[in-house]
């Protein structure tokens, strides 16, 4: 369970890992693009971790080249490295720029005199710093010397200052070490939040102000200083959740000013803006004096819907990454409208700097924002949203008239606008292609390819095709799945399939690509497989988005079911050998459908998945997420004197079912939900008799993050299903 706009694209951690003798350290290898050879022409678990994985991109001031990173993985050493290519928009040329051991990351352009240089972070000199080289990757010099890593940054448009985001301490829930036990393990805890996605909280970061005199950046002042919150939003904020204004004198930042019981009972997140010369910061999201009511277990969010929010003007959701509009009259950023349902739908506000006036200019869409942009004349933002399955381009002028730009069979994340505003930089990817840069034009909606970084494998790998179906459900509403077909799939053949329940539980089905949950891979292993958009997820209005919340083991079961049941009607399907797999919510999922699928499957797979819902929420970090999706602690009982439906219909209430083998996947990292639910569901199978496993990954969290550990997971998955589904 995560944030929506960063579960629908998988997070990539650079985890490098360094190696030493007793005698002296092992010199470090250049990971670079990959071409293996390959055994036949289906995708395979070390084929899929060979290749490359764009990350960052940007385009110069005249919008005639871009620099952007791809991160390269090395299976035998387990690790990765990032490196930067400059790419000709014109001529779609790529020429890598880096060749050090050591990984960059986030470059930029910025104007220094009459030159524009390329800053990015490299781990060089032995910590993550500032460096700047020349466009054709020459000149490189270490421009931050800070006595500790410099997380992220972000420049100002005249180029004199620059934000260096910075671990600082923070001890409001886990009391500072003694000092004179160093040895000392244990922990003293005081409050909630001591735990947050895979770490424990003894820092947060801070957005620290620099000057930038061409040659050194020197810090001048912690944004934050004195105050125990974090900015950018831990776990998954970055340089996004911060602006500069076109003048270069204010700072807008994403902060949620609240710690321990309040932050974990809240997503009221807000926009701040710094005036670098008076000093003084406002709340762009509140009125002056706002104060907001006191928490509990269960009630935060409900009160806040009590209050008439329309006369007091207060966004009490998650409001996120601003950006200023090109001539600096305007903000806009992504705002949520409830506190504590951190799945509603994100509106794009935009705040009128000189009137204090707030508009939404994306309420005839009836999706979320999933990021966006200015246009070049501050009149118009592009945005990508989910719609039926597919992130695609939109635009939208200042008084709400919206117009889709690409119609496409993919998801796109935007970049930056070109040629003023007639072209779109953006990155697309589908279920059957990873990331690639496009250009698109933003009138007819045609895309250009500009990169070809995986093309290797695309030329010589099979792909199995993907298609949409739409199925009736129970309740008599059409529903969307992805159906992927085996390469060279024949339909006079019958093939064992899968049904891949999706987590969030409201992340998207759309057009995702996945270096785990990789359906090519599935496809290419045997498998058809079928990913429902059940009921819950967002693309198909906000009622079917929100019929899941309270509500785990209703209608979105009874989806997965009447899609299953569809595909199974095909000659080509095998009825006598079905599967169905998912993490997260999707875990939750499998560990339900264990107790009430009527015999249809022959073999699950949860990964990091809900085993107990009473024990879930006492274990989980945040408890905003469990007060509106569960609807209550599970003390609190109804009228009726019962709990909410949540608890009375988890999982682990109908073990006695259990009859079909069973692999439960975990990372003991993973503070959203604990490895223990993976334990008791295994502990649970054994008991009953049901075959079952157990994979635990000491050093994951919610995802696979290491090489290594990514091969075992796709061998262990793969044994597991062909074991059941494939031997006769």
């Amino acid at each position: 369970m995560s944030l929506p706009s960063m579960i629908a694209t998988t997070a990539l951690a650079i985890a490098v890992l360094s190696a030493t003798t007793s005698t002296e350290a092992v010199a470090e290898s250049f990971i670079g693009r990959q071409t293996p050879t390959l055994v036949s022409d289906r995708m395979t678990p070390e084929a899929l971790w060979a290749m490359g994985r764009i990350g960052t991109v940007a385009p110069n001031s005249a919008g005639t080249h871009a620099v952007y990173s791809v991160s390269y993985y090395s299976v035998p050493e387990n690790k990765s490295h990032s490196v930067l290519y400059l790419l000709d928009l014109k001529s779609k040329k790529s020429e890598q720029l880096t060749t050090s051991t050591k990984s960059e990351s986030g470059a930029v352009w910025v104007r220094i005199g009459n030159e524009e240089r390329i800053i990015y972070l490299s781990s060089e000199s032995g910590s993550s710093q500032l460096w700047s080289m020349k466009s054709d990757g020459t000149d490189r010099k270490q421009i931050s010397h800070e006595s500790d890593d410099v997380l992220d940054f972000l420049f100002s448009p005249n180029g004199k200052r620059v934000i260096l985001v910075k671990e600082v301490p923070q001890h409001t829930a886990i009391s500072p070490k003694e000092v004179d036990l160093p040895k000392a393990t244990g922990m003293v805890i005081n409050d909630l939040m001591y735990k947050h996605w895979d770490q424990y909280v003894t820092t947060a970061p801070h957005p620290f102000l620099a000057n930038f005199d061409g040659d050194k950046v020197i810090v001048a002042k912690d944004l934050l200083e004195g105050e125990p919150f974090e900015s950018p939003m831990m776990p998954f904020g970055g340089n996004e959740q911060l602006a500069w204004s076109p003048n270069s004198q204010q700072i807008a930042y994403t902060c949620r000013k609240k710690v321990g019981r309040d932050y974990a009972t809240s997503t009221d997140s807000d926009i701040f803006l710094y005036d670098i010369t008076s000093g003084i910061t406002r709340n762009l999201c509140k009125p002056e004096g706002w104060k907001a009511p006191s928490a509990t277990d269960f009630t935060r969010s409900l009160q806040y819907q009590a209050v008439n929010l329309s006369k007091i003007d207060a966004n009490v959701g998650y409001d996120i990454n601003p950006q200023f509009s090109p001539d600096g009259k305007y903000i806009a950023w992504s705002s949520m409208e409830r506190d504590g349902y951190e799945s509603d739908r994100a509106r794009l506000c935009v705040y009128d700097l000189k009137t204090g006036k707030k508009s939404y200019v994306t309420e005839t869409f009836d999706s979320g924002v999933d990021g966006f942009v200015w246009a070049p004349d501050g009149k118009q933002l592009f945005f990508v949203g989910v719609w039926h399955g597919k992130a695609n381009l939109h635009v939208t002028n200042l008084k709400g008239n919206l117009r889709q730009i690409t119609n496409e069979q993919a998801d796109y994340s935007l970049i930056a606008p070109l040629n003023g505003g007639k072209q779109l930089l953006a990155k697309r990817h589908s279920m059957a292609a990873a990331d690639e840069i496009f250009l698109v034009d933003t009138k007819t909606g045609r895309p250009a390819q500009l990169t070809e970084e995986n093309k290797y494998f695309y030329d010589n790998l099979s792909w199995g095709e993907v298609k949409e179906r739409w199925t009736k459900t129970t309740d008599g509403k059409e529903m969307l799945s992805w159906v992927i077909y085996p390469p060279h799939f024949d339909p006079a053949k019958k093939y064992p399939t899968l049904l891949f329940c999706e987590g969030g539980p409201q992340s998207p089905v759309s057009q995702f690509w996945s270096y785990r949950w990789n359906f090519q891979i599935m496809a290419a292993q045997g498998y058809i497989v079928i990913a429902p958009n059940r009921r819950g997820l967002p693309g198909f209005g906000q009622e079917w988005l929100e019929e899941i919340s309270g509500d785990y083991t209703g209608q979105c079961m009874q989806d997965y079911l009447s899609a299953i049941d569809d595909i199974a009607n095909e000659p080509y399907v095998d009825r006598e050998r079905l599967g169905a797999v998912g993490a997260s919510f999707g875990g939750f999922s499998v560990y339900w459908l264990a107790g009430n699928h009527n015999k249809r499957f022959k073999a699950f797979i949860a990964h990091d998945g809900i085993y107990n819902t009473q024990q879930q929420y006492t274990e989980t970090e945040e408890l905003w997420f469990a007060n509106w999706d569960m609807g209550a602690a599970p003390w609190h009982k109804n009228a009726e004197g019962q709990q909410q439906k949540v608890f009375r219909t988890s999982p682990h209430l109908y073990v006695d079912r259990w009859d079909t083998p069973i692999l439960c996947i975990h990372g003991q990292k993973d503070f959203r939900i604990e490895y223990t639910q993976a334990e008791s569901a295994f502990t649970a199978a054994k008991l009953r008799g049901v075959p079952a496993q157990l994979l635990l990954f000491p050093d994951e969290n919610h995802w696979v993050l290491r090489p290594q550990n990514g091969i075992l997971w796709q061998r262990t998955f793969f044994r597991w299903l062909d074991r059941y589904l494939k031997q006769s």
